[in-house]
């Protein structure tokens, strides 16, 4: 499976997941009082602007309760949407549309939000820095949050503990920084290497030596331009912690190649969609 799309199995695989997860263990009790099995026609409404995300995971939902149901989208994957905007027109049986409402919505809202929030860092970036999401994923929803970052423009950070070396501060607390950046470098095989620090200090002692990247952490705006200037010939440069709407701006303004930002994944606020009756 591509780090950069999901496949239909995979994702028809998470659908089920989440529909049991609904329907275990006696299945929509409140549906099964409808009497009839009347067909109906339903609209998929935004009630946000954003960019949506999520649409194969909407009919796949609503295929592995009723494969008889039909949906005719009329937005497409990674599309902006205003308020009330129409994304799908579903029509089938009514019992089976209620039963995968909920977890149709939750998948369109939370994997469209982190498209949006990922939007905005990267349109106040305007190209000038790479934004990139971290590990701080919901676990075992980190390949469907990561799809929804590149959705929205963003970039993937490492997707495992295995994809890179990222020597970090506690790393450091345990070892000599020198010492480990040398293991690292011994045992690299391909991989590249990443380490982090939150002073000049710690940059000086290290600058020259032969890994990748370098992450500042927390580090101000002045700090950051500093090291940036110093490190930029040497390697790829990257800012982390504390990184807002507000600022973002000013952290790419001195020259850092990617900034990475946890609030895309684990905080995103959802876009709030709706399903309308029609007839």
């Amino acid at each position: 499976m591509s780090k950069k799309s999901l496949g239909k199995n995979f994702i028809r695989d998470v659908c089920k997941s989440a529909l049991n997860e609904d329907l275990y263990p006696s299945g929509d009790i409140s549906s099964k009082l409808l009497k009839n099995n009347k067909k109906k026609k339903v609209k998929l409404i935004s009630n946000q602007a954003g960019i949506i995300g999520g649409l194969e995971f909407v009919k796949q939902t609503f295929k592995l309760l009723d494969k008889k149901i039909k949906i005719n989208f009329r937005k497409k994957e990674g599309y902006k949407i205003k308020k009330g905007d129409l994304i799908a027109v579903i029509e089938g049986n009514i019992k089976h549309i209620l039963s995968g409402e909920r977890v149709a919505l939750n998948f369109l809202s939370h994997i469209s939000g982190i498209a949006t929030i990922t939007n905005k860092f990267v349109k106040k970036v305007k190209k000038k820095s790479k934004i990139c999401c971290t590990r701080k994923t919901i676990p075992n929803l980190r390949l469907i949050q990561k799809y929804a970052v590149k959705l929205g423009g963003g970039t993937n950070h490492r997707f495992n503990l295995s994809d890179e070396f990222l020597i970090k501060d506690n790393h450091i607390s345990s070892m000599n920084i020198i010492k480990l950046i040398q293991l690292a470098i011994r045992k690299k095989k391909n991989k590249k290497i990443t380490v982090e620090i939150d002073n000049l200090n710690q940059l000086k002692k290290i600058i020259g030596l032969k890994f990748d990247r370098i992450l500042f952490d927390n580090m101000s705006a002045k700090n950051l331009r500093k090291a940036v200037k110093m490190s930029k010939r040497y390697y790829e440069t990257e800012a982390s912690g504390g990184i807002t709407l507000k600022n973002i701006k000013k952290i790419s303004s001195t020259g850092v190649h990617r900034i990475s930002i946890g609030q895309i994944t684990h905080s995103a606020p959802t876009v709030d969609c709706k399903l309308d009756f029609i007839s």
